[in-house]
């Protein structure tokens, strides 16, 4: 997924070090010292539902494809079963419109999946897709930085979270509020798959001077966030919300962005972390 515009994937590899920057990325970083106003700011944070949901408005079901490598990076959910025949409870936390949940229901049959989002929108769009049935998913409206998610989901019953290109989009201050509450509806012994933008990606090196919120932190035009994650910022994110660290790497992929003729650096974190099991 990416707002980059149209992307080819031209080679992957995986690295435990972040992205090495050219000279000019070192000089365009450095230079980029102006932070968006206190006040602008605060009006972000306010309007950031609103901002979500005029972004599934404008794309409806269509800007992002849907997400079928999901089963084939991430053998977890299929190797999370204690037992053959067990039934797998999934929480996708951040579902925009389902992309990543369609594809997981038609490919696994004996799966359950909640999926809720901040956008009241996509959660409609959700609803309104010809695979949604209320016997195997359940979708909601949640904003996992102030909503109690126990509320829907009870204590420890879910056995795998994706988070994937979520994170990102909340507020650093208000991350580790977003995990507690995952950690708590999680089971011991289960699993977070996570994906998000990883430091130096491109899109990162694209914000012009005058976007930027914090470090790693940037506002993109149509007033949505993003956040960009070293690893040891990740993981101590998780740590202190009570995870251990299973996997946590980059994954660095040369991109040929078609529109604009250019091939782009981009660079994602994809880890795993688990909720111990207490001894």
């Amino acid at each position: 997924m990416s707002m980059t515009g149209e992307l080819d994937s031209r080679h992957q590899s995986t690295d435990l070090t972040e992205r090495t920057l050219t000279p000019e990325e070192m000089e365009k970083l450095r230079n980029d010292r102006v932070f968006v106003s206190d006040f602008k700011q605060q009006k972000l944070e306010t309007d950031a539902q609103k901002n979500w949901d005029l972004f599934y408005k404008r794309n409806t079901t269509n800007f992002f494809k849907d997400r079928h490598w999901t089963t084939r990076e991430f053998d977890e959910l299929k190797n999370c079963r204690e037992s053959e025949g067990q039934k797998l409870v999934l929480l996708e936390a951040g579902c925009g419109v389902g992309n990543c949940i369609f594809p997981l229901l038609e490919e696994d049959l004996n799966i359950f999946i909640y999926a809720c989002d901040f956008s009241p929108r996509a959660v409609e769009f959700v609803k309104q897709n010809a695979l949604y049935c209320t016997e195997r998913c359940l979708a909601f409206q949640c904003d996992l930085t102030k909503d109690d998610l126990q509320a829907t989901i009870q204590v420890e019953t879910v056995d795998v979270v994706t988070l994937i290109f979520v994170l990102s989009a909340i507020h650093p201050e208000k991350m580790q509020k977003a995990l507690e509450q995952i950690f708590k509806v999680l089971r011991p012994g289960g699993i977070v798959l996570f994906r998000d933008y990883g430091l130096y990606d491109h899109a990162m090196l694209r914000f012009k001077s005058g976007n930027k919120l914090g470090e790693n932190f940037y506002v993109r035009q149509d007033g949505t966030r993003s956040f960009f994650f070293s690893r040891e910022y990740l993981a101590g994110l998780f740590q202190q919300a009570g995870f251990e660290t299973l996997v946590n790497e980059y994954v660095l992929r040369e991109t040929v962005n078609k529109k604009e003729g250019l091939c782009v650096p981009r660079v994602f974190l994809q880890s795993k972390f688990r909720k111990a099991v207490p001894s």
